[in-house]
């Protein structure tokens, strides 16, 4: 039984009492008053007591101070603007000097000019008569080395170049895949440049978001990608908290059902089973330092969620927003384990449009390329799926689709218009987030890639404790809560997605090939045109009449001559007088 709460203490007052401490405050203040007296400090400000009435010219005396405060402030604006300037100035050359400071070439840069300085010195005492410019022309300047100019962060190669950093830093990588389309999500160029570096890495899988997948579609996705790799199945927690909040709710006492969340986002599972299999890896190592483990990945599969879900803090960024993460970060999970979270791997361009849709990163803001994202997700999932998940009517097409969805969920412009813009990008937020379901059906005679063989197999499955891995597995599957088969939608995969890992591969334009499959996809998802007489039968065009130029995916009315005369019967005759 609850403890009923104590009642808190009332802060009424007897009149006795409080009739007493007015006196006392009164009798303070007139102390002060004689002091302040006494020492001749008068607190009362002398109010301004403003232009008469009865003054003249009162109007522009007072548009006069009017204007004299104007001024007054644009002064101090302008200070305090110089002040500033001159403040981000100082900070400006403060950066520079440290630079150059650290900058080897500046260091070089200086010695030679020292020298040359020298130099000069001498020559000017030898020379004593010669003129200026002679000096100047025999002994020039030093060229100034130019400015470095910081590199771009969301550039292909800065993230090609930290991809291969966190693979050459790493012991063992590990490739994380969405469970409801793994095999989209692996990159036969990472995998091939793993197994090829020196220093013999380990590469295991981890498959993510299981809790969106069905539970026998992910045992045999298990089954089907442990014939090459030792595959962990995972569920990471989307609500973990900074340290400061966590630390805040320990703080409180309160009952640990309202401190427990236990909510289907925040629970996570597979980390115990990861973190036992890193950690007897690098027990059997012979060597002294931490193991480095390499995340890696396409954008949106979970990489820094499964890192902050095994750290238990909010280690690094995430979120449903593409490409968070531009650079390598280092991240203690215990004194033998160290994390190391990476970019997403960047799609090649010659992937086919419903491969890019998911896994690139150069996904404009602009309104046709997610349009087309739209179009092509929807080209590889059952339409009467699509309509009982997202509980609209049936559609001819993605703009139709977009309309429907708009209106339902509200997204509206001014006068009512459905914001398609908007709506596509919810759905792609669904379909790239850990919040719609839908899966892939498993490919069960897959032969081996051309980059694995039998004795690569064996030597990645060597070193684990693959008993106590398939233990863990099993254990994950009976604590994870699964959807049904019914109301997940059923999704077609394209195959393997082919990366980018160097700067020579990265192409300048976009290959023709992939070009012509765009305009095929636009030719054939042009909406049906609409025509006001659908009684009436319609008379084929000529071709001569017809014009070159014809916008596509726009509706065209048919323009219908109208006779607009008045028969000589009906008409009004003005010269006729009514009286």
């Amino acid at each position: 039984m609850k403890r009923p709460k104590l009642k808190k203490a009332s802060k009424r007052l007897s009149c006795s009492k409080r009739y007493k401490i007015q006196k006392k405050v009164r009798e303070h203040h007139k102390k002060l008053r004689k002091e302040a007296k006494k020492k001749g400090v008068s607190k009362r400000v002398k109010k301004d007591p403003g232009v008469p009435s009865s003054a003249p010219f009162k109007e522009e005396v007072l548009r006069e101070a009017e204007q004299r405060r104007l001024q007054i402030e644009e002064e101090k604006q302008k200070k305090l603007q110089a002040k500033k300037e001159e403040r981000a100035q100082k900070r400006k050359r403060e950066r520079e000097a440290a630079s150059k400071e650290k900058d080897p070439k500046a260091k070089k840069a200086r010695q030679v000019r020292a020298k040359n300085s020298k130099s000069f010195v001498s020559t000017k005492i030898y020379y004593s008569n010669v003129d200026l410019l002679v000096l100047v022309h025999l002994f020039p300047q030093e060229e100034v080395p130019k400015k470095r100019t910081a590199p771009d962060r969301n550039s292909k190669r800065h993230l090609c170049s930290e991809l291969n950093k966190v693979i050459d830093a790493s012991d063992v990588v590990v490739e994380v895949l969405d469970a409801r389309d793994p095999l989209g999500c692996r990159c036969p160029q990472l995998e091939e440049a793993v197994l090829q570096r020196e220093g013999n890495k380990k590469l295991i899988l981890v498959l993510n978001k299981i809790d969106l997948v069905p539970k026998e579609n992910v045992e045999r996705w298990i089954q089907c990608l442990q014939r090459e790799f030792p595959v962990v199945a995972f569920k990471a927690s989307t609500q973990i908290k900074d340290r400061t909040v966590v630390q805040a709710k320990k703080s409180r006492i309160v009952a640990s059902n309202e401190v427990m969340d236990k909510s289907r986002g925040a629970a996570c599972f597979g980390n115990t089973c990861l973190t036992e299999l890193l950690t007897s890896l690098a027990a059997n190592t012979q060597n002294e330092a931490s193991l480095r483990v390499g995340i890696v990945g396409f954008p949106n599969v979970g990489k820094s969620s499964l890192i902050n879900s095994m750290k238990g803090i909010l280690a690094c960024n995430a979120g449903v927003k593409r490409g968070i993460t531009k650079s390598m970060q280092d991240v203690h999970i215990s004194k033998t384990v160290k994390l190391i979270d990476s970019p997403g791997v960047v799609a090649s361009p010659s992937n086919p449009p419903a491969s890019m849709a998911l896994r690139s990163l150069q996904v404009e803001e602009g309104e046709e390329s997610v349009l087309e994202v739209v179009r092509t997700l929807l080209k590889q999932c059952d339409k009467t799926q699509i309509m009982l998940q997202y509980n609209v009517p049936d559609f001819r097409n993605s703009v139709e689709f977009l309309i429907l969805f708009a209106k339902k969920r509200g997204y509206l412009q001014k006068g009512g218009v459905p914001n398609t813009q908007q709506a596509a990008t919810t759905f792609l937020d669904d379909w790239t987030g850990a919040k719609l379901s839908y899966h892939c059906k498993v490919q069960e005679n897959r032969s081996l890639p051309a980059y694995m063989s039998e004795a690569v197999v064996a030597e990645m499955q060597s070193g684990w404790d693959l008993n106590k891995l398939k233990t863990g597995n099993k254990e994950t599957l009976k604590e994870v809560k699964f959807p049904n088969q019914a109301s997940s939608i059923g999704f077609t995969s394209n195959g393997p997605t082919a990366g980018l890992l160097s700067v020579c591969d990265i192409p300048e334009e976009k290959s023709g090939a992939a070009e012509k499959e765009a305009e095929q996809n636009d030719e054939n998802d042009e909406p049906e045109q609409i025509n006001e007489e659908t009684n009436e039968k319609e008379e084929p065009e000529e071709p001569e009449k017809a014009s070159p130029k014809k916008k596509t995916g726009h509706v065209q009315f048919k323009s219908i001559p109208i006779d607009i005369g008045i028969s000589t019967d009906d008409a009004y005759d003005f010269n006729t007088d009514f009286k």
